[in-house]
C-alpha cells in the first residue's frame, strides 16, 4: 500500500499544466520565489507505487527518504526548527542535571540518612542503573507510540519522582525515587537527538544537533551553580518535630526538577514528528505538521504568502514493521544492520568506559590530594600534662600522644581530626561536644563525665573506663567520617570548571561537523583524548588534576557529539530510536563499570586508569574508521 504527498496534478500532461499558467495564489511571484502550487490529493489507490522484492523496497525507501529531504529543504530552517530546539534543549538540560544531583547532595544527604561508605556508593550508581533501563525502554516506546508521546512520559516520570525524592526521609525510599527519576529521564537523549533530527534537512543536521549537545553543559553549569547557592544555606530548612527534616538540600533538589517541568511545559506545544507518522502510514498528519513548519517558517521571514505544495508524490508502505508491533531490540540485529550495530556497540562502550571513568576518577583523585594534603599538616604532641585547663574552642587536625590531663575542662567545641593515643584522663569534663574523625585509642578514663556529645563507644577504641558517666548523649545519625564544607564548596566548584570547560569542544565540534565528517572528527577527538591521559602521571596536585580535567572534557565532548549524530543517521526511522536507547543503554552500563574499575584505585596507581582509559579510546577512534561516513547523506 502506499500513501502520497502530492499537491497539484499529477498526471501525463503535468508539464502542459505547468506552462499554461499558474493559479491566483501564486500570481506575480518570481520563478526563484515559487513554491509549486496544488491541493493535497489524499491516499491513492493500493497498486499505485508497489514495489516488488527486497531490492525493489529498498529502491522506493531510498526515494522516499530523498522526497522527504526535499520536502525539509523547501520547509525551510528557521523559526519552527529554533523554537524546537529550546525545548528539546530542556529535555537534555534534565539528563545533564540528572547526572550531578546525587553527587552535589550526598555530603548532606549522608548526614540526614546516615549513610554509610556502601550506601553511599549504591546511591551513586542508582542513577546510572535507572538511566539505563530507561534507555533501552524509552527509545523502543518511541518507535512504537511516537516521540513526542514518549518524551513526554518520560519526563513526567522524572519530574514526579524527583520532586518525591527531596521529601522521602529514609534511605531505601530516596533510592527508590532516584532510581525511578532516572528511569524516566534515561530517555532523554535517545529521543531527543532522534526527534530533532527528523524536522532537520541534510546540510544542517551535523552542525544543529551538535548545537543542540550544548544544552547538556548548561544542564551541568545549571546543577553547580544551584548547588552552590542552595545547599550552604542551612537556614533554608524547617523541621517538624525529631521525624521530618527539610534541610537546604531538599530544596535542591527540588530546583533541578525545574528543566524537567519546563520540557514538559513546552512540548506540550510541539507536534509529533512527521517521519514517525508517514513511517505509520498516517500521512494526512504528516502533511499537516510539515505545513506547520513551512509557514511558521516562512512568516518569521516575512514570506506568508507562500504556498507549501510538493511536486513529488510521497509513497510510505503503510504495512508496519514488526520491531514497531513487538518492540523487539533484534530489529537492530537484522542482516543489514548487524555489522554495523556490533561496531557501534564497541565505540559506545569504549567511549563511555574511559569518559565516566575518567570524570568520576577526577574529583575522587582530588579529594584524595586534598587529604594528603591535610594529612601533612597535622600536629603532633607527646607527653604533654595539661591541668584545670577549659578549652572551649575548636581542636581540629592534631594527634596526642601518652598525654596526662587532669581536672580539665572539654566544653562547647567541635573536634576534626583528633586522635588522642596512650593518653590519661582524671576528673575531666566533657560537655557539649560534636566531633568528626576523631578518635581515643588505648586511653584511661578516670572519674569522667561525658555530658551530651556524641563520643560514644565506636570513638573509644580499647579504652579503659573507671567511674565515668556518659549522660545525655547526643541523638540522631552521628557518622565517623562525613565530608565538611570545604570539600562539599571543592565538588561544586570543579563540577562548574569541568563542565564549563567543554565549550570550545562544543563550538569547534558544530561548526566543523559538516565539513569534516562524523567519522573524522570522532576518531580525531578520541585520538587526542587517549593522547591527552598520558599526562595524567604528571598531575601530583589539585590544580594540575583540574586542569586535565578542563582538558579531557573539552577534547572529548567532540568525540560525544559526532557519535550522537552518527548513531541518528546510521539507522532507519523505524529503527532510529531503538537503536539509540540501546546503546545508550550500554553506554550507561559501561559508565558503571568504569567508575567502579576506575575509582577503586584512586590512591593506589595511576597507571591503571592511565592505561584503560588510553586503550578504550584507542581502540574506539579505531573502530570509527570502520563505520560508514553519513556527512551529506539523507535520513534513512
Amino acid at each position: 500500500c502506499v500513501a502520497p504527498f502530492s499537491l497539484g496534478q499529477h498526471h501525463s500532461d503535468n508539464r502542459a499544466n505547468d506552462d499554461e499558467g499558474h493559479s491566483d495564489s501564486t500570481e506575480g511571484h518570481d520563478e526563484d520565489d515559487e513554491i509549486y502550487e496544488g491541493e493535497y490529493q489524499g491516499i491513492p489507490r493500493a497498486d499505485s507505487g508497489k514495489a516488488s522484492g527486497t531490492d525493489g523496497r529498498r529502491k522506493d525507501q531510498d526515494e522516499l527518504a530523498e522526497q522527504y529531504e526535499t520536502i525539509l529543504q523547501e520547509c525551510g530552517h528557521g523559526k519552527f526548527q529554533w523554537t524546537l530546539y529550546f525545548v528539546l534543549g530542556l529535555a537534555l538540560m534534565a539528563d545533564g542535571v540528572e547526572i550531578f544531583v546525587v553527587g552535589f547532595v550526598l555530603p548532606s544527604a549522608e548526614k540526614d540518612m546516615c549513610l554509610s561508605e556502601p550506601n553511599k556508593g549504591m546511591l551513586g550508581l542508582i542513577v546510572y542503573l535507572g538511566m539505563m533501563v530507561g534507555a533501552f525502554v524509552w527509545g523502543c516506546l518511541a518507535d512504537r507510540i511516537g516521540r513526542r508521546q514518549t518524551l513526554l512520559i518520560s519526563l513526567s516520570i522524572n519530574s514526579v519522582f524527583a520532586f518525591f525524592s527531596s521529601f522521602v526521609q529514609g534511605y531505601v525510599s530516596f533510592l527508590f525515587c532516584r532510581l525511578a527519576s532516572g528511569v524516566g529521564i534515561g530517555g532523554s537523549i535517545p529521543i531527543v537527538f532522534s526527534y530533532y533530527s527528523e524536522f532537520l534537512a541534510q546540510e544542517k543536521r551535523g552542525e544543529h544537533l551538535s548545537w543542540l549537545c550544548m544544552f547538556w553543559m548548561i544542564g551541568g553549569i545549571y546543577a553547580s551553580a544551584m548547588a552552590w547557592a542552595i545547599i550552604p544555606h542551612y537556614g533554608w530548612s524547617f523541621q517538624m518535630g525529631s521525624a521530618y527534616q527539610f534541610h537546604s538540600w531538599r530544596v535542591f533538589v527540588l530546583v533541578c526538577a525545574l528543566p524537567s517541568v519546563a520540557a514538559i511545559s513546552a512540548l506540550t506545544m510541539m507536534p509529533e514528528s512527521p517521519r514517525f507518522f508517514l513511517e505509520n502510514g498516517k500521512h494526512d498528519e504528516a502533511w499537516m505538521i510539515l505545513k506547520q513548519v513551512h509557514d511558521t517558517n516562512m512568516r518569521a521571514k516575512g514570506y506568508p504568502e507562500r504556498v507549501f505544495s510538493v511536486r513529488h508524490t510521497m509513497r510510505c508502505f503503510t504495512c508496519v514493521s514488526v520491531c514497531r508491533r513487538t518492540c523487539l531490540h533484534s530489529a537492530v540485529f537484522s542482516p543489514e544492520y548487524r555489522r554495523t550495530t556490533y561496531m557501534m556497540m564497541a565505540v559506545w562502550f569504549s567511549m563511555s568506559f574511559s569518559y565516566y571513568g575518567l570524570t568520576v576518577w577526577f574529583p575522587d583523585m582530588i579529594k584524595y590530594l586534598q587529604k594528603q594534603d591535610y594529612a601533612s599538616r597535622t600536629k603532633f604532641f607527646a607527653k604533654e600534662k595539661v591541668e584545670h585547663v577549659t578549652f572551649n574552642f575548636t581542636l581540629e587536625n592534631q594527634v596526642h600522644r601518652q598525654g596526662e590531663y587532669f581536672n580539665d575542662k572539654f566544653m562547647n567545641l567541635k573536634m576534626r581530626s583528633m586522635v588522642f593515643e596512650d593518653s590519661l584522663f582524671e576528673e575531666c569534663y566533657f560537655e557539649d561536644i560534636t566531633s568528626s574523625n576523631t578518635f581515643f585509642k588505648n586511653c584511661t578514663f578516670i572519674a569522667t563525665l561525658f555530658y551530651n556529645t556524641d563520643l560514644f563507644k565506636y570513638r573509644l577504641v580499647n579504652c579503659k573506663l573507671f567511674n565515668s558517666t556518659f549522660l545525655h548523649n547526643k541523638e540522631g545519625c552521628l557518622l565517623s567520617d562525613v565530608s565538611d564544607e570545604n570539600n562539599a564548596y571543592m565538588v561544586y566548584f570543579v563540577s562548574f570548571l569541568g563542565t564549563l570547560a567543554v565549550l570550545p569542544g562544543n563550538i569547534v565540534s558544530a561548526l566543523l561537523m559538516d565539513k569534516i565528517g562524523r567519522l573524522r572528527m570522532l576518531a580525531g577527538s578520541s585520538v587526542i583524548s587517549c593522547i591527552s591521559c598520558f599526562f595524567l602521571s604528571f598531575g601530583n596536585s589539585e590544580s594540575a588534576m583540574i586542569a586535565l580535567l578542563c582538558l579531557f572534557g573539552g577534547i572529548s565532548i567532540a568525540s560525544w557529539n559526532a557519535l550522537d549524530v552518527l548513531t541518528v543517521e546510521l539507522y532507519p526511522s523505524d529503527k532510529r530510536t531503538t537503536a539509540f536507547g540501546f546503546l545508550n543503554a550500554l553506554c550507561k552500563l559501561a559508565a558503571v563499570l568504569g567508575i567502579s574499575i576506575f575509582t577503586s584505585f584512586v590512591g593506589i596507581t595511576k597507571a591503571v586508569p592511565i592505561l584503560f582509559a588510553s586503550g578504550a579510546l584507542a581502540v574506539g577512534s579505531f573502530l570509527a574508521l570502520k563505520l560508514p561516513e553519513t556527512r551529506g547523506q539523507v535520513l534513512k
